[in-house]
């Protein structure tokens, strides 16, 4: 076909490509494995710079709070609930002393709630009775809050204290059971796993990065395999969508051109800021 106005041949639409698949021993070795999710880790570390805990939070009692908060609910409900919650107690000695009929209803929004307002309640009286009304810092200290398990604790020391550790939520055990990195279903063992394949320094970005690419891109139920990076790398390639096209609609957040999780996200976020709770 040739153009009447310049005489040369019209350029065809660009076709976007698959990624090839995979080509990963079904033998592979512990030493080969290493080596691929480390790989993978500095692929996702290039697809996701700027990847961050999506809670929103101001100081270590924030994080904790809202850290509790997340468990069956996503972090965009606990940010947009947050807000008027830290108004009304913005430290554990005021929380301590909150009326819990009057907490229900500030953190109905996340679910659970009269369980959560029970923790929350706990966590914050052992703060200004234990440790002096200030989050701990310690792995063996935390885990001994109401509430507070080894996900949550990992969560705070990574993230307010800068403390490494692994954060095993339902993503991250989905996406390394798909990489193959373990077969483990208990997160405590797939803690294990995993910090034997990283050095130390690397777990809490490895967590937000894992976190990141399974919220974006490898869901749950429809895993977008075309349009994912690292898929070259992945033998569970094929498990979802691989047409280029059609995977880059399944595609969430920033990646698809739509608002974060976070209403306050940190300043060299490229997504939108979430609404907050009844915004339009």
């Amino acid at each position: 076909m040739t153009s009447s106005k310049t005489g040369t041949a019209a350029k065809a639409p660009k076709t976007v490509k698959a990624p090839k698949a995979p080509k990963i021993p079904k033998g592979e070795s512990h030493l080969a494995l290493v080596r691929r999710a480390r790989r993978i880790n500095r692929e996702l570390a290039e697809v996701y710079p700027y990847a961050h805990p999506e809670l929103d939070f101001r100081n270590p009692f924030e994080l904790l709070v809202a850290t509790v908060l997340s468990a069956q609910t996503t972090d965009l409900r606990v940010n947009q609930t947050t807000p008027a919650l830290f108004a009304a107690y913005p430290t554990p000695e005021d929380m301590a002393a909150a009326n819990p009929e009057e907490m229900e209803e500030l953190i109905r929004p996340t679910g659970f709630f009269r369980a959560k307002t029970k923790s929350l309640l706990g966590l914050s009286a052992a703060l200004r009775d234990d440790f002096g009304g200030e989050v701990p810092g310690r792995l063996e200290d935390l885990v001994k809050l109401p509430g507070v398990g080894r996900k949550t604790a990992n969560v705070v020391l990574g993230n307010a204290f800068g403390v490494p550790g692994i954060t095993v939520d339902t993503h991250f055990g989905r996406l390394v059971r798909r990489w193959k990195w373990t077969d483990e279903e208990d997160p405590v063992k797939v803690e294990a796993v995993i910090a034997d394949i990283f050095p130390k320094s690397e777990w809490t970005m490895l967590s937000h990065r894992v976190i990141f690419h399974g919220r974006r891109i490898c869901h749950a139920r429809k895993p977008a395999c075309g349009a994912c990076p690292i898929a070259p790398l992945c033998p569970s390639y094929g498990e979802g969508e691989t047409d280029p096209e059609k995977a880059a609609k399944l595609l969430k957040y920033e990646m698809g051109g739509y608002p974060g999780q976070r209403l306050s996200p940190p300043p060299d976020f490229p997504g939108k800021p979430a609404p907050a709770l009844g915004a339009v």
